[in-house]
């Protein structure tokens, strides 16, 4: 099974846990004891449950309901009335001459946010339910840049060593990405504004962000630079307009009732994103890529959630059967 068919099964979260006070005596460590690969397992398990559900979805986020919003047959090319080009503000993408100053004072993150961003992480490592050392906590992306937006993530990334957990690296990743998936759809935290997204990486990836600071030391790793970017924007929004053009085109094999097809379409659309994303990280122009300008855009616009939704619905259009005839 992929990462995103795990990733997907996720949808129905079990009841919200009560939440609990946090013992101010409490001290934060990053060492913790070695986990076994049955013990992951587990708790793997949990997590990607496909049993029944509840009805009611999630506790607090819901899934988005694109029913109730009209999409075009096929997307406006750049420029035209009522395309991208008026949907997505260019400026919103564009260096700030300064870092965001409701997180960032004198250069460092100011002391009751990285508090607070420790706590979070304290609290998911908690709620693991598997012991594991973290390395560091590092936060990432445009709230570590010049280039933070109203649309800007708090990108918290915990660094752990994943060969701790098993030896099967992969299980482990798969593991980490089934529970912060669930964290991030159970919670909407917010730092002034800025929506908190937690991510778990193997020690030693590398980072493809111009800007990288280690929360856990409150200190750089790797300082942006304010300079001008040119981002292309034509080349951005060609791509992007492509995705959603066939993201609608399989919202109408969907409503034509070609489910297997559209189930097909949709793996492939997601994994030419994944791709395109990749490639414009690895490039020279890395975050300010066209690649990953178009991304973003596909984020803002709901394309890629749209995507998900048309998954989610097909696996339970899949999995239904018949309704019981009770007419006498």
């Amino acid at each position: 099974m992929s990462l995103d068919s795990w990733n997907d099964f996720l949808c129905e979260a079990r009841k919200r846990p009560k939440s609990r006070k946090r013992s101010k005596s409490r001290k934060r460590s990053k060492s913790r004891k070695r986990g076994s690969g049955a013990g992951l397992e587990k708790s793997l398990k949990w997590f990607l449950d496909k049993g029944p559900q509840k009805k009611g979805g999630y506790p607090k986020k819901r899934r988005p309901n694109f029913k109730k919003k009209k999409f075009n047959d096929i997307s406006a090319p750049p420029g035209a009335p009522g395309g991208l080009e008026e949907e997505v503000e260019e400026d919103s993408f564009e260096m700030q001459p300064e870092l965001q100053p409701h997180i960032w004072h004198n250069d460092a993150l100011w002391p009751e946010v990285r508090e607070r961003m420790l706590e979070i992480v304290d609290d998911f490592m908690e709620g693991l339910g598997i012991d594991i050392s973290m390395e560091d906590v590092r936060l990432t992306g445009s709230l570590a840049n010049y280039n933070w937006s109203k649309y800007s993530d708090a990108d918290v990334h915990i660094v752990v060593d994943f060969s701790q957990l098993d030896e099967d690296i992969e299980l482990v990743r798969t593991f980490f990405n089934a529970v912060k998936l669930r964290w991030n759809l159970l919670h909407d935290i917010k730092l002034y504004g800025f929506e908190v997204e937690l991510y778990v990486e193997n020690a030693g990836e590398p980072h493809h962000s111009s800007g990288v600071y280690s929360v856990s030391n409150d200190a750089w790793i790797k300082h942006p630079v304010a300079s001008d970017v040119e981002i292309d924007f034509v080349t951005a929004r060609k791509k992007s307009d492509n995705i959603e053009t066939q993201v609608n085109l399989i919202a109408q094999m969907v409503e034509s009732g070609q489910i297997q097809s559209a189930l097909k379409s949709i793996e492939y659309v997601k994994a030419k994103i994944r791709r395109m994303r990749q490639a414009g990280l690895s490039g020279p122009d890395r975050e300010f890529s066209a690649e990953n300008i178009a991304f973003k855009i596909l984020r803002r616009d709901d394309t890629l959630a749209r995507l998900s939704q048309m998954k989610y619905d097909l696996y339970d259009k899949k999995m239904s059967m018949g309704k019981i005839n009770n007419e006498i």
